[in-house]
């Protein structure tokens, strides 16, 4: 049975009506307090930026809280009602809504709405994340420094109702779907932590245990062979064109053709470790003077140095502040513990295979969660799209 035939089943004839939500329910705006506010325990408390990271479609407990008698002077969101962002730094983070479940109110912050209405509070939330509401509060939204949607704007938007049985079941439905993401993502981290940990157990030696050696004398340094251009030079091809933290663009010819490790030069990532600051690649290639070039003889001694440098600090060797540089005199003096080639081959296989299960895109967890989040998208915009009424024409 196909899922719109089921929800016509389900919902055995009954039309479903559209209405603004400003019809449906009623907005309430937050009222401000600031983050030096927010203490460890206390009355719940959601500021609006925690929205973006801590909270997704329902809630039961917050992440922060204020003191009792600033609670007492702020305004809540009860059990039932949804908590919706109405001001962020770009048009998406607007109309990001979710149900707030907890036995007790939560202070919401003066750059939200909490919504009250008759509604499933879950299945609203998972209205509020779908295109066809975005494209509808769209027009309301204030543009600046700070986007931004006041209550009159949200409530022209419009949503389908459902009977109460069926919002429940398209919540139930939905919740399948963001369960097994919720629960492959709790895989995907703890593979993280294990593979930190087997592969800061690996890299680690005792004492006289192992030679060793520097960069400089392990690797052939290609920097000189680099060659920067300037993005209005660049001819456009299919040769990937590399910088400090990876590919930033295409062209048509190359510089380097085969194996390699590059290695940040400069940049604020070399300080923040946001993404890995060596990195492999292979075929042909153009580099421009802001990553190093480094050639091993073998996979396994390239993949070993990668590793090892993307797990140590890397502080000691890097100068400058405003502009954090690796040059290529650091970068050759970073000692590397050197074992035999046996066992750098057996490092290599054991962290590659973690590599591949919490990084990769084609075979790893993070495919298989982009696969279930695509899948849980198509679900919820097929269960929520019902008809709109057809509006008859007047003369």
């Amino acid at each position: 049975m196909s899922e719109l035939s089921y929800m016509d089943k389900l919902l055995d004839g009954v039309e479903v009506e559209w209405k603004l939500l400003e019809e449906v329910g009623k907005f309430q705006r937050g009222k401000r307090f600031v983050k030096k506010d927010m203490i460890s325990e206390g009355f719940p408390c959601i500021h609006y930026g925690e929205m973006y990271t801590h909270y997704d479609i329902w809630a039961n407990t917050s992440k922060s809280f204020v003191d009792k008698d600033l609670a007492y002077k702020l305004r809540v969101a009860e059990c039932g009602d949804v908590v919706i962002v109405a001001a962020g730094e770009t048009i998406e983070d607007i109309g990001r809504g979710t149900a707030w479940l907890g036995e007790s109110s939560v202070v919401i912050h003066d750059a939200c709405f909490s919504y009250k209405s008759p509604l499933n509070p879950k299945y609203v939330s998972y209205f509020l994340r779908t295109k066809m509401f975005q494209d509808q509060i769209k027009p309301y939204i204030s543009s600046g420094k700070i986007s931004a949607i006041n209550a009159k704007g949200l409530g022209k938007a419009k949503i389908p109702i459902p009977p109460l049985n069926v919002q429940a079941e398209i919540v139930r439905i939905l919740d399948t779907f963001t369960e097994l993401t919720a629960e492959l993502t709790a895989e995907l981290t703890a593979r993280q932590q294990q593979y930190a940990y087997y592969r800061d157990e690996l890299l680690t030696f005792e004492e006289g245990v192992v030679e060793w050696k520097t960069l400089g004398d392990i690797a052939e340094n290609l920097d000189s062979k680099r060659k920067p251009i300037s993005s209005s030079l660049r001819e456009p091809g299919d040769i990937p064109y590399y910088g400090a933290s990876g590919i930033v663009d295409y062209v048509k010819d190359y510089i380097f053709d085969g194996d390699y490790l590059l290695v940040s030069e400069d940049g604020a990532n070399l300080v923040a470790r946001s993404t890995p600051i060596a990195f492999s690649i292979s075929g042909k290639n153009w580099v421009n003077n802001h990553a190093h070039v480094l050639k091993f003889e073998t996979y396994a001694e390239r993949k070993y140095v990668e590793y090892f440098l993307n797990s140590i600090d890397l502080t000691p060797y890097i100068s400058g502040a405003a502009q954090p540089k690796l040059n290529q005199k650091n970068l050759n003096s970073i000692k590397i513990p050197n074992p035999s080639l046996e066992e750098k081959e057996r490092i290599v296989s054991i962290l590659d295979k973690f590599d591949t299960l919490t990084t990769s895109l084609t075979e790893g967890l993070p495919r298989e969660i982009e696969l279930r989040q695509q899948q849980y998208e198509y679900y919820r915009d097929l269960l929520l799209s019902f008809p709109k009424p057809e509006v008859v024409a007047h003369d």
